[in-house]
């Protein structure tokens, strides 16, 4: 009887394993078969007929029961991450500048290149046209964590 428990319960993990972790992969579900088929072959020969429907009925309990359970929202809540990333490699631009702040490009804008705002370098983008190195921008907007710059006259 310790054999077919054993088989019952090691079938009952192997299905929480594939419903839970291993999802798609069949492994779970063949591993938990064949500990089913162990058990029930087990339990017709070693102790008839009766024992045998028994078996049946009770891995099919069981197995409805952690299918349930494991499927449920909640039971997985306490093993997920919970928490949001709220933070980001690199500081927004927008934090330290405001539109209409003046600098000057480093390299060349061909769109995109480097400019020196308030001692600080900043990737920025041109918006109008190419802009030469040396040239003094004025900021006209954000986006992601480039300057939209345009060249001053």
């Amino acid at each position: 009887m310790f054999y077919i428990s054993l088989l019952v319960i090691l079938g009952v993990l192997f299905l929480v394993a594939e419903l839970v972790f291993l999802s798609g992969s069949f492994i779970g579900t063949v591993l938990s078969l064949v500990c089913y088929g162990g058990a029930v072959w087990l339990a017709f020969a070693g102790y008839g007929y009766v024992t045998g429907i028994a078996v049946i009925v009770i891995i099919a309990a069981v197995s409805l029961a952690a299918t349930v359970i494991s499927l449920r929202a909640k039971t997985w809540q306490r093993l997920s991450l919970s928490q949001e990333i709220e933070s980001s490699s690199m500081e927004q631009p927008a934090e330290h500048l405001s539109t209409g702040a003046r600098g000057v490009t480093v390299s060349r804008l061909s769109p995109m290149g480097k400019v020196e705002i308030d001692g600080r370098i900043y990737e920025a983008k041109s918006m109008d046209s190419y802009i030469d190195p040396k040239c003094e921008i004025e900021v006209t907007g954000f986006e992601n964590f480039n300057v939209i710059v345009r060249k001053l006259n």
